[in-house]
This record gives structure tokens, sequence and C-alpha cells, in this order.
């Protein structure tokens, strides 16, 4: 079982240099969750609040919440790291225009060496589905419509396409098919089907507890079987806190969990306190720290 890292409300500086740390420390990943912009009202809620799911961040958006694009972020990190899985948890695919976001993910994938994964989800802040011109009501069909493109783009093949929200002539994305791993995020039925037969993984909506991750995981497995899909499927889960005991997750076979970076890199310390404590959060997990690394 891998362990990863998820983090949200970091500058792209600080994402790159806990990326350096995070890859010296031995975290397997670093998954950069999004928003686009910050409504200063709001009344939407988000998925996990309220529910079965942990919500680390109380208030997902608020006027002090530091925003970056995630896939420029995750190239900077690529760049000064060599190693280290890059991952978007979660990419707002209904917002953006798939074929633009199909070049992006595919520049990202070659520039750090097949080390990227696009999480993408529908997204749940109608205020910022408005800001940016999006109807909230189409967030879904719009996310299914994009797959569909991205899959097309990445086969390395010209194709056409006649939907409901794009339509284009033949192009051709690259000559070479693209191998971006494509996770899907969100734990409503829906979503879990959407991601058993369209998703060549899973993440985890909030930080659900242990045995909400094995009821959802099953139930991500029961719809994969329903549709007959034996293809590897990788399912990443957060923790609440890094001192769970990780034993049980290993033991019921999860491919990687996931710790909140700001558990383990304190935003109130210097670089060198910053390292110091993700290192000793990696001892604390069972990580064997790679060597040579770090700044």
């Amino acid at each position: 079982m891998k362990v990863g890292l998820s983090c949200y409300d970091i500058s792209a500086s600080d994402l790159v240099a806990l990326a350096v740390d995070a890859e010296a420390a031995g975290f397997a990943s670093l998954w950069l969750g999004e928003h686009v912009v910050l409504p200063v009202d709001y009344a939407s809620a988000h998925p996990t609040a309220g529910g079965e799911a942990h919500q680390h961040h109380t208030v997902v958006v608020q006027p002090g919440t530091t925003l970056v694009d995630p896939l420029v972020a995750l190239s900077a990190a690529a760049a000064a790291t060599s190693d280290i899985g890059l991952a978007t948890g979660i990419y707002l695919l209904a917002l953006r225009p798939p074929l633009v976001t199909a070049r992006m993910a595919a520049t990202l994938h070659d520039v750090s060496g097949g080390r990227f994964t696009l999480g993408v989800g529908s997204g749940w802040l109608e205020e910022e589905f408005t800001a940016v011109g999006v109807p909230f009501a189409e967030r879904g069909a719009r996310l299914d419509e994009s797959i569909d493109i991205l899959r097309q783009a990445w086969s390395g093949k010209p194709f056409a396409h006649d939907g409901t929200f794009w339509r284009f002539g033949r192009v051709l994305m690259s000559r070479e098919p693209v191998g971006v791993p494509l996770v899907l995020g969100g734990k409503t039925e829906r979503a879990l089907r959407r991601a058993a037969d369209r998703a060549d993984g899973w993440f985890s909506s909030g930080t659900p507890s242990f045995d909400d991750c094995l009821r959802l995981r099953g139930r991500l497995l029961d719809l994969r079987a329903e549709l007959g899909r034996h293809e590897p499927f990788a399912v990443h889960v957060r923790v609440a806190t890094p001192d769970v005991d990780l034993a049980p997750y290993a033991e019921a076979g999860f491919d990687s969990v996931l710790v909140w970076a700001d558990q383990v890199w304190p935003a109130d310390a210097d670089r060198a306190g910053r390292r110091a404590a993700l290192a000793e959060a990696g001892a604390r997990l069972g990580l064997v720290p790679r060597q040579g690394r770090g700044a």
C-alpha cells in the first residue's frame, strides 16, 4: 500500500517545496485540490458537510483560501522532482473545454515522465459555475461528455465529436496514445457508477471513516463486476490524521491512503521545520526516505 499527501489552500511556490520534501521523505504521491474562483457569498454546501465523511476544511472556499491552477502548479512540481506521483484531487473538468484539458494534461504527463494522474469531478459550488458561465445543472452531463472527448483525444487517432455541448470535425491531439490515468471522485450512487464504468480509479470525497472506505470500495467493485469491468482499478482514500493506524487499510488491500499535507508540513514553520516535521511523519508511517533528495 502506498502513502501519499493530499493538499489544498497552498501557493504554487509552497507546492513545489512540498513536492520536493515529500519525495525526500518517501511519500508516493501528491494530490492537489482546486477551485477556479472564490465566490465571496455562497449558499452551496459541500457534499461531505454534515455527513459521514470527516470535513477537514470546515469552510472549503473563503476569501483567505489560496487557489492556484493545478496543472500549472503541478508542472512546476514535476520539474523539481523525479519520481513522486503527481495528481489532481479533484480537477473540475466540467468547467473547462475538454480538448484544452486533454492538451494540458498530456503535456503535464509528458513533462513529468508519466507521473501525472488526472483526478476529476463534477463540482459542487453552484456560484463558481455561475461565475465561470457554465450552467450548474449541466455539470454531470458535461462531465460525461468531457470524459468521452478526453479518451478519444488521448487515443493517438484522429476523431470527430458531435455531442450535446461540443461539436467539431476531425482533429488529432497526438500521433501516439497518451496514457494519462483518469480517476473520478464523488460518493453518490451516480458518481460511483460513473467511476466504476469509466475511470481507471476512484478518489474519496472528504475524509471517510475506515468503515465508509470499505463500504464505498465494496460498492465500486460490485458495480464493476455488474458492468463486466475487470481491468485494474485503484482506490485512493484520505485518512483523518497522520497518526491513524494504517494496518487495517493495508490488510484490506487498499491501493493508497492519503494524509492531509497541512497536518504534517506545518504552515507556521520555516522550510527546515516543515521538512523535519514531514520526515518525522514519514518515519511514523513507515516510509523509507529517498536518499539525496530535498533542498
